[in-house]
């Protein structure tokens, strides 16, 4: 894929937080519970492991829709960690050298661990090719393989002594992309991506758990796809026309979404995990904490909460854990500020500034009023301190609703929720705890439909002030 746009750099920011999603959890290390099992997003293994747990796919599947003429050109990145097993060896002082957990030397300690590498594999193909003049189009398959490697290290003490050997190793992997396309019948004739991801890879000895199957995995495999000269149709939100071949699209482990900034149509993600539309790094993130779903501010301070033995142990379980140590030890006041939270406003106009309605004080949006606003039922006017009936409708799922039924309750007040819909809040009038409920804002909510009216209530018709609204039928 042609790199080096403002695009394509927008969207990798993305992907790499999908990449390294799980990779290594707080509190970055390897004795903690939650990263003895590791690697849980886009894994395919190789087909082997499938007799082992056949809930673990060796496949992967995007399908989506674009917009292109035959002299169009898609591009495909596919991505993915590959696990190289760091083992430690201890020197025995007669030249030998034996397998341990750990090894510590001048205080720094050493341990074993699954390390990983970032693998891509760059296909491009004319849409031309993909169609050949057909509408059922055809198929281009480009094979890659990596590895097998092994590297080794000596690990040497304040006095040049060799105390011990990293070795770090691959296992061989071997897989297939395989791209198709055809156009989809009408009049808009846009062309229907489909795009495989296998894992070939035979493992040279009989696969016995997990463990042994990541070896040879495909980690965190994901797609960024671009069509030049097209466009992509969301398939979040397609248009219209689209939307019954884009229901008929099948994606199997993958969510392609629309990537890169808002105007950026030719290009896709696909994505092991759920996304939206052009999906964004927060840009007050400090860099990446491998749990994107996760607030960076509680994750930067509990990691400098950590006691230096525990920060000591993060740093020999793996490179990026030490990296991560450094960046949140040295990080100045102001990008702490930044992590703080940020407001966000919908639906913006460029060149106009928002209303300041602070979201959390309900008192600030004049409006609505619930203590004065008001309801038509049966052509009734219901506000606070109307007399109504309790109907619960069959809808509600709560089992004391049948105690409520027939029996007479004050309304406190008459509230909307943001779409519009009527929620009348009132205080059962037998209730021996009413006036602890009202003092405390406790009250029971009903539709509009699970009340009735007692037309010959003392409360006097609202004033014109207030906000009326005929209950929905």
């Amino acid at each position: 894929m042609t790199a080096g746009t403002d695009h394509l750099e927008h969207a990798r920011k993305v992907a790499d937080a999908i990449l390294y999603e799980g990779y290594l959890l707080y509190p970055y290390r390897q004795s903690s519970q939650k990263n003895r099992s590791r690697f849980q997003f886009g894994v395919l293994m190789p087909s082997a492991y499938g007799a082992i747990d056949p809930t673990e796919p060796s496949a992967s599947q995007t399908q989506c829709l674009a917009e292109c003429g035959d002299d169009g050109r898609v591009e495909v990145q596919v991505r993915f960690l590959q696990l190289q097993r760091r083992r430690v060896e201890e020197s025995t002082g007669s030249g030998e050298l034996r397998a341990v957990p750990a090894l510590m030397v001048d205080g720094i300690e050493h341990t074993c661990w699954d390390e990983a590498v970032e693998r891509d594999e760059h296909v491009s193909v004319s849409v031309a090719e993909l169609t050949g003049g057909r509408l059922d189009g055809g198929e281009f398959a480009v094979p890659f393989s990596f590895g097998p490697q092994q590297t080794t290290a000596d690990v040497l003490d304040s006095t040049g002594r060799v105390a011990g050997r990293l070795t770090r190793s691959m296992a061989a992997i071997y897989g297939i992309v395989k791209i198709s396309g055809e156009r989809v019948a009408g009049p808009y004739r846009a062309l229907r991506l489909t795009l495989r991801i296998e894992n070939l890879t035979v493992p040279a000895t009989a696969l016995s758990d997990r463990d042994d199957a990541l070896a040879h995995a495909l980690v965190a495999s994901h797609t960024l796809i671009r069509v030049r000269g097209g466009t992509f149709i969301s398939m979040t939100d397609p248009p219209e026309w689209a939307s019954g071949e884009v229901a008929a699209c099948v994606s199997i482990g993958t969510w392609p979404v629309l990537a890169g900034p808002p105007d950026c149509r030719d290009l896709v993600l696909s994505s092991p995990v759920i996304l939206y539309d052009h999906a964004e790094v927060a840009p007050e993130s400090a860099g990446d904490m491998f749990d994107a779903t996760e607030i960076d501010e509680i994750l930067a301070l509990r990691t400098l909460a950590l006691t230096d033995a525990e920060k000591q142990a993060a740093r020999a379980t793996d490179p990026r854990a030490s990296e991560l140590m450094d960046r949140l030890e040295g990080m100045p006041p102001e990008m702490f500020d930044r992590l703080h939270g940020a407001i966000r406003y919908l639906n913006e106009t460029p060149g106009v500034v928002p209303a300041q309605v602070p979201w959390w004080d309900p008192g600030s949006d004049t409006s609505v009023s619930p203590e004065t606003d008001h309801v038509v039922v049966d052509g009734v006017p219901i506000a606070r301190g109307s007399k109504v009936i309790m109907r619960p409708g069959t809808r509600r799922a709560d089992a004391q609703d049948l105690f409520l039924a027939g029996r007479t309750a004050t309304v406190e007040a008459v509230l909307y929720d943001v779409d519009d819909n009527v929620h009348v809040a009132v205080t059962p009038d037998d209730d021996p705890a009413a006036d602890l409920q009202r003092s405390h804002g406790r009250f029971l909510y009903f539709a509009t439909d699970e009340i009735e009216p007692i037309e010959h209530a003392s409360n006097e018709h609202p004033s014109n002030e207030t906000t009326g609204r005929e209950a929905p039928p």
